[in-house]
């Protein structure tokens, strides 16, 4: 993106690339966005330096402060185990009874597993910061897993009982679908060059 220049000795609060892009349209306003895994912060063409370097500061400030505010609080494997037993309560009639339950660092492909016959359950650390509807929904599906081997009728009529079940299925299958992406190849780069 020629209208695109890096901003130097300043990452966002990931650690992203942070980029600067000057609009001659603009006149006073600036703002921030995430965009292919950088952020980039659109400003005023007729900034000075010294302006454009306040302004990156300030608006990755914000947006850091902005997402403390929305990502959700990390959980223990002891509040795990409980948040099961309510939804438990609350979804399945309190007939999933998990003998444990816990986050893992193993899971890389996997949001959730269970162990029916040991009735354990394990979430993929990944989870850890997704918005708590998400992590619900994976930990109400290892629930339902510990009535109902595989994903057939009876399964998805329990599954459907959490009602935000379909919304944090489309939210996996978006980060999944983010984190498996290929590298994107220059436009100059021949195809088998690429891995």
């Amino acid at each position: 993106m020629p209208d695109l220049h890096p901003h130097p000795g300043v990452t966002g609060p990931r650690g992203e690339r942070v980029l600067v892009r000057r609009s001659a349209r603009r006149r006073r306003s600036v703002s921030i966005t995430r965009r292919e895994g950088d952020l980039v912060v659109a400003i005023p063409a007729s900034m000075s330096r010294r302006e454009e370097a306040q302004w990156v500061r300030r608006m990755i400030d914000q947006l850091s402060r902005k997402e403390e505010r929305t990502i959700a609080p990390r959980r223990s494997d002891e509040q795990l185990a409980a948040r099961a037993v309510e939804l438990s309560e609350l979804y399945l009639d309190s007939r999933a009874r998990p003998t444990s339950v816990q986050w893992s660092t193993r899971q890389q492909r996997r949001w959730g597993s269970c162990t029916p016959t040991e009735g354990s359950i394990r979430l993929s650390s990944r989870l850890q910061g997704m918005p708590s509807w998400v992590v619900d929904s994976v930990l109400v599906h290892e629930l339902v897993h510990l009535l109902v081997p595989g994903h057939g009728p009876e399964f998805q009529a329990l599954m459907d009982r959490y009602p935000q079940a379909q919304r944090a299925r489309g939210f996996l299958e978006g980060v999944a679908w983010e984190q498996d992406l290929p590298a994107p190849r220059e436009p100059d780069e021949p195809r088998e060059a690429r891995d």
